[in-house]
């Protein structure tokens, strides 16, 4: 059998003669692999501790057995700086070892959020704030109350929008169905009749993110009350793209046409789907701001974190702790001028004594949502596994309809003898039965079955398989060759030449020659859902898509969902936050097959990424 090349091992072997140095560049660079920044010595070690104990547990090549890496040893290597002007490979900061551009990451990310632009200006604010005040009748008109909305809940949406606005720099986080993209549709609704040639870049991290932004953007204009025709048209000329694109990506490089010294050229810059977003490129975009451009992030902070290195988004969530949403009083008292009932105003547990931070004030959770219950099905069960108290499956085990259904066994022999997984998955025939192209390519989003992982029994190509040849029995479709009639597709990299993006779906069909074509969603000039159709065999990376990963499905929606858990439990991507994001895909209805055992060992699990950027900013003065 062919010997499988340790990378991080011959990394390490080019870094200096000192073997406790090696151990840590071995330790950073399979941290980096496993999506962490950097590496918490003194954690890393305790990991070291327990590998003789557990077959799963960190091992290091450098290190033999009793032995642990020594800060003492790494400060007194020259290759290991503690200030990030002294340019060496590594940095030692606050107990953590980092690479020296992964530091430099985090302290671009930081800059960005301190800068001069991004801080109180009782001047500016005053200015903004007198703006504000004379647009109270459309803010107010926006904001009204719904039947849907409960009259003593604070809107924490209408808190988002006056943060938005009256700021350079906010995070806005809530769960799914919490309106983050209709907040951000009334915030552009006031920004455009304070500024009517105001610029605006709107950004995901996937092709599919910016389009499903694209497509509830649109949707929640439609909703906006008291707002002229203008204003609406305006709307019509934002196109978001992915930020790769936004930045202008630079072949086969990891720079960008868009940097410090060429900065976009936007007023406003809205990023959905944050979470996605790994720490290279979360730097990469703040420092590409104009000096005095606003920037809004979007996202779930429960939600997975990038597949990348970082879960930055999170990570500067957690920097308000237990005090998320709490403002000091000045503001609630502003705010609250803007509510007309008593009862719906900031109550005074919000309030905020004294700025803990840099980011106080500054991010804003959405807490109600109007697509789930709390007590009931998705709500329920969702809000269970991020909060790690889901104590009583057997209530999901009976339930049909909409909502979650838990079933623990599944049979791969004969699939009929799975009813519920058939029940399922017999959606696929919608799409197919359907002979309008751009109706089926909506269709595809009735069902789609999530995987944790890629191989094996409970993998994507073995369910893309099963599920191929279950409607291939049923004479839906014949997958006998690379490309054929009703296969679904999903694009797996980037193709600009193409206008096709990581994420994007489509589906494989014979026009009226017999010629098999890739169709996928599009918008024409005028922002009209059109067809983009392109020969299969141009599209480089693609994978059939009955079954994608629960990474890939992130910034995606579906009617029903079905998930599909390993039955391992040492699995190390079985987390809560990979389970809620799954869960979370669906609109209607998640069905579970899983060992309740491993549903809860996912539950217990936390993903825990090294990173120092939330004690970075905590330990500044503000």
């Amino acid at each position: 059998m062919k010997d499988i090349t340790d990378i991080h091992k011959v990394f390490a072997d080019h870094i200096g003669t000192d073997r406790n140095l090696k151990a840590a560049a071995y330790a950073v660079s399979k941290k980096l692999e496993d999506g962490h920044i950097c590496v918490d010595i003194k954690d890393y070690n305790e990991e070291i501790r327990r590998a003789d104990d557990s077959k799963y547990a960190e091992r290091n090549p450098f290190l033999s057995d009793g032995e642990t890496i020594t800060t003492e040893s790494l400060l007194a290597n020259p290759l290991v700086s503690q200030e990030s002007g002294n340019v060496q490979p590594f940095i030692y900061k606050n107990g953590r070892l980092y690479l020296q551009r992964y530091f430099q990451y985090e302290s671009d990310i930081i800059d960005g959020i301190r800068s001069p632009g991004n801080q109180p200006d009782p001047y500016f604010s005053a200015i903004k704030n007198k703006q504000l005040n004379e647009l109270k009748n459309l803010v107010t008109g926006l904001f009204t109350p719904t039947t849907d909305v409960v009259q003593n809940e604070t809107d924490w949406q209408l808190v988002a929008a006056i943060r938005a606005i009256t700021n350079n720099f906010l995070i806005i986080t809530g769960g799914p169905g919490t309106g983050k993209t209709t907040t951000v549709a009334k915030i552009l609704a006031i920004l455009f009749t304070m500024q009517p040639g105001l610029k605006v870049a709107l950004a995901a991290p996937t092709g599919k993110a910016a389009s499903r932004l694209n497509e509830s953007l649109a949707v929640a204009k439609e909703d906006l009350s008291g707002i002229n025709k203008e204003i609406k048209d305006k709307f019509d000329r934002i196109n978001a793209s992915t930020i790769h694109r936004l930045l202008g990506s630079k072949f086969n490089t990891p720079y960008f046409k868009h940097n410090k010294e060429n900065p976009l050229d936007f007023d406003v810059v809205i990023i959905d789907e944050s979470s996605m977003i790994a720490a290279s490129i979360m730097a990469k975009l703040i420092v590409a701001l104009a000096p005095n451009s606003r920037l809004i992030l979007l996202g779930d902070k429960d939600q997975l974190a990038s597949v990348e290195a970082g879960s930055i988004f999170g990570d500067l969530c957690l920097t308000q702790s237990n005090q998320m949403n709490f403002l000091e009083t000045p503001t609630i008292r502003f705010i609250n001028g803007f509510i007309t009932g008593p009862a719906s105003k900031i109550p005074v547990q919000f309030e905020l004594s004294q700025s803990i931070n840099l980011l106080s004030e500054k991010i804003i959770e959405l807490k109600k949502s109007y697509r789930f219950k709390d007590d009931e099905g998705i709500g329920k069960f969702s809000k269970g596994v991020i909060t790690g108290n889901l104590d009583d499956l057997s209530s999901f085990k009976s339930k049909t309809g909409e909502g979650v259904t838990i079933v623990n066994e599944f049979d791969f022999e004969q699939l009929s003898n799975n009813r519920e997984f058939i029940e399922e998955i017999d959606r696929f025939a919608d799409y197919i039965r359907e002979q309008d192209i751009q109706k089926a390519l909506r269709l595809i989003n009735n069902i789609r079955v999530l995987c944790a992982v890629n191989e094996g029994n409970f993998g994507i190509n073995n369910f893309n398989n099963l599920i191929g040849n279950y409607l291939k029995k049923k004479g839906l479709i014949n997958p006998s060759f690379t490309f054929y009639h009703n296969q679904p597709i999903i694009v797996t990299r980037n193709d600009y030449s193409l206008g096709l993006y990581n994420g994007d779906v489509g589906i494989i069909r014979s026009d009226a020659e017999g010629v098999l074509k890739a169709y996928f969603e599009s918008v024409d000039e005028k922002g009209n859902p059109d067809l983009k159709e392109v020969l299969p065999g141009f599209i480089a990376e693609f994978k059939t898509v009955f079954a994608m990963t629960i990474h890939k499905s992130q910034g995606s929606e579906f009617e029903h969902v079905v998930i599909i858990l390993p039955d391992k439990d040492h699995v190390p991507i079985l987390t809560r936050e990979l389970l809620y994001t799954g869960v979370t895909r669906a609109k209607k209805h998640t069905l579970i097959i899983a060992q309740d055992d491993i549903i809860m060992k996912a539950v217990e699990k936390k993903v825990s990424r090294a990173s120092g950027i939330r004690q970075r900013i905590e330990n500044l003065k503000y």
